[in-house]
Parts: structure tokens; sequence; C-alpha cells
């Protein structure tokens, strides 16, 4: 299996869909010779921010003389970008063969379930990621949970420590109606004498957690508001909430080694920490930046950072929408930083119409300047053109876009 076939055979498992239970994963891992249990992990769960605090607590780890693997989700061009060590994918050849390893494990998986069960893409994909990464003997591995926590698929490793990032309304269909059902998913992945490190939280949220860590029982480190103040620069990840998240990247390495950073060490990394898709700057003149806020909780994240990002420069939005989340929530708090906004759509993906979204704008927005480009390259030359060489574009409302616009319309075409 070369790079090729292996991002291929993870795109036919999508036909199955998403499946909740561990079953089908403990077996997978058990077939792949349990390779989570050769090497310490950190558990990273929460409704935003995962992927960006994954990240930042492998740069430190790495900085402290640990080999360190990182495994994200989702990805913006290929599977293999979610498997890192020390900071770089896994190269295509280490990617296919832990690829070709898992579907070989879960082909056997497979032939001992009942009726249509089978593997599912992120179970596979997951049992991938460990197997590549205990192939890379990495000392400890920082892995983002996929969907919630309880029954998702990465909980099946033995976490020394657990980092919630916090909890917002997301997927309530699978994770409940409230902010107690999500909490009570998410911190189920805190096992007996786990240790819990997350920022200061909601009541409704903290008294999940203070019931779970009495519970099994486990240890708690709390990150206060404010503690992301004393700590060096992002140049390369700008905005507020990941000064925030580097405040709680921090204290999770601390609590896995058990002792304080060196300093130098947390300045190296913070000066080198790039997280795609968040405020990722694409371009300079004009400024173009690509942010995947796409539920209102991030949405609000990137509304409070634009400012101090784009500064006075005229701000068009490029912005689309999955037909599966709360278009107004998101575009609630974007709106009032734009001058000029295109609507868009991307291939492949449900997106709600572009002219749903640019009447929805209105509703919400009177003053706003809208406009419908239903093709995605063709909105942000549109968006381009309306920003000038001295404005700024922000690309914005779906990870799904971003994917999109890294491609060329060529390569696109020939993927239909």
């Amino acid at each position: 299996m070369n790079s090729s076939q292996a991002e291929s055979y993870l795109l036919d498992l999508e036909l199955f869909g998403m499946r909740f239970g561990l079953d089908r994963m403990r077996k997978l891992t058990t077939a792949l010779g349990m390779p989570q249990r050769r090497f310490a992990s950190i558990h990273v769960v929460g409704t935003n921010g995962k992927s960006s605090t994954a990240r930042m607590v492998a740069a430190l780890l790495t900085r402290h003389g640990l080999r360190t693997g990182c495994y994200t989700s989702p990805h913006l061009y290929s599977f293999q970008e979610r498997i890192e060590v020390d900071g770089e994918a896994v190269s295509e050849e280490d990617f296919a063969a832990a690829v070709a390893r898992a579907a070989h494990a879960a082909a056997l998986v497979d032939r001992t379930l009942s009726g249509d069960d089978r593997i599912t893409q992120f179970e596979a994909l997951t049992g991938a990621a460990f197997h590549a990464l205990a192939r890379a003997r990495v000392d400890v591995a920082v892995i983002e949970a996929g969907l919630g926590g309880r029954h998702d698929a990465t909980t099946v490793i033995p976490s020394k420590v657990q980092v919630l990032t916090g909890v917002g309304l997301e997927h309530t269909r699978w994770l409940g109606p409230t902010l107690r059902h999500i909490a009570e998913e998410k911190l189920a992945v805190v096992p007996s004498h786990g240790r819990l490190v997350a920022p200061e939280l909601p009541d409704e949220v903290e008294s999940v957690a203070v019931a779970v860590t009495r519970e099994r029982p486990a240890g708690r480190v709390t990150v206060s508001h404010g503690a992301e103040k004393g700590l060096p620069p992002l140049p390369h990840a700008p905005g507020t909430f990941q000064r925030r998240n580097l405040a709680l990247a921090v204290a999770a390495a601390e609590t896995f080694l058990d002792r304080g950073l060196d300093q130098e060490a947390v300045r190296s990394a913070a000066a080198t920490i790039a997280i795609p898709g968040r405020l990722e700057q694409v371009s300079e003149r004009p400024l173009v930046l690509y942010d995947g806020a796409h539920n209102p909780a991030a949405a609000q994240a990137l509304a409070e950072s634009l400012p101090e990002v784009v500064g006075q420069r005229l701000l068009v939005g490029v912005v689309a929408i999955l037909d599966d989340k709360d278009a107004a929530g998101i575009l609630r708090p974007v709106l009032p930083c734009l001058n000029r906004a295109v609507f868009t759509s991307g291939s492949g993906a449900r997106y709600l119409p572009a002219a749903t979204l640019a009447s929805l704008a209105g509703q919400l927005d009177r003053r706003l300047e809208t406009e419908v480009v239903r093709e995605s390259h063709a909105a942000l030359a549109r968006a381009r053109s309306l920003a000038g060489e001295d404005g700024a574009v922000i690309v914005t409302g779906s990870l799904h876009l971003l994917s999109d616009l890294r491609r060329t319309p060529e390569a696109r075409a020939s993927s239909l």
C-alpha cells in the first residue's frame, strides 16, 4: 500500500459512517498488538481548541527532551497530517505502512462482527496512528479525541494526564442536549487516579468536573483566567484564544513532567508553534487569513482576536457553513467585524446555499454589504479584489472550505 492507496482506503470507509462504542476499537488494538501501551499518553478533549492545545503540549514536551508524538483531527489536506512526531508529519512511507497494518487488522476484526457492523474510518485511522507512533518509538503521545470522549476511539489509551479545553453546545444529537450532558461525555475519559487539567469552567460544567475527580479519584489542576499574561508571544499562532491555549498546554506539560518547565524551552516552543487553519496567514498583500471556526464558541474567539491581527485594514469575509451547523450562531459574532462579505460553498460537502447565508446575514446585520459567489476559489479572488492590497480577507465558517481552497480547481475537479 502506498500513501495514495492508504488515503483511498480511509476515504472508502467514510461510506460506513460513524458508530459509537469501544468494542471494535478494543478488538482492533488487540489485533495490532496494543501499540497504545508502548508510550505514555496525554488525552485532550473539549469543544474547541483541542488541536491547538495538543500541538502546543507536544511542542513543549519535545523542547524538554522527549520524543513526542501528536495525533489530531480533522486534517486540511491529507490524513497523513494528523500523525506527527516531534512536530513533523510522519513520512508517506510510514503513513502508508501504518494504514496497511491497520487495514489488515481491521479485516480480521470485521470477520468477528455481526450484521453490517465493521471498523469505521476514524477507528482505522486511530489504530494506524497508534501503530505509527509506537513504531517511531515516541516517549509520549498527545492524543486529541474525535467526538465526545466516553465512546471515542481514542479513549482506549491509558492516559496519564487528561486535558479539557472547555465545553460548549456541540453534537447534541450524540452527546446530549445540555452542557452538563456534554461535560459528562467528555470527562468520562478521566480514569482512576488520572490528572485533569482544565481552565476555569462555568458552574454547570465545574460541578461535573468536581464529581468526576472525586469519584475516580483523580487530581485536578485549574488554569486561572489571566495565566497567559506571563507567557511568551506566539508569532505564528495569533489570537487571544491561542494564548489561553498555551497557558493550558504549559499546565498540562508541567503536570505530565511533575515539575515546572524550563522557560527558555517554553520561549523556543512558542516561537515556532503554528496552527494550520486557525488565524493562519496565507498572504500578505492583501493580508489573507484562514480560520476554520465552525461553531459559535470558535466564531466568538475569532471575533475577539480579529482586531489585534487585522488592525485598521478594510476586512472582507469569505464564508461558507455546513448545513448541520448553527449558521446564525457562527455569523452573529463575526459579521460586525467585516466591512464586506462574500458567501460561497465548497465541493464535496453539505453546505448551506450561499444565497441562504447571504439572506441570513442581511437579517443579522443590515449595514453589511454582501454578495454571493458560489465557487470557492472565485469567491476568494473576489474578496481579494474588494480588499485591495492594503486590506484583509478572513476565510471562515468551515474547515472543509479551507481544505477546498488549498487544492487547485483542477485537482479538485479531477477528484469529483
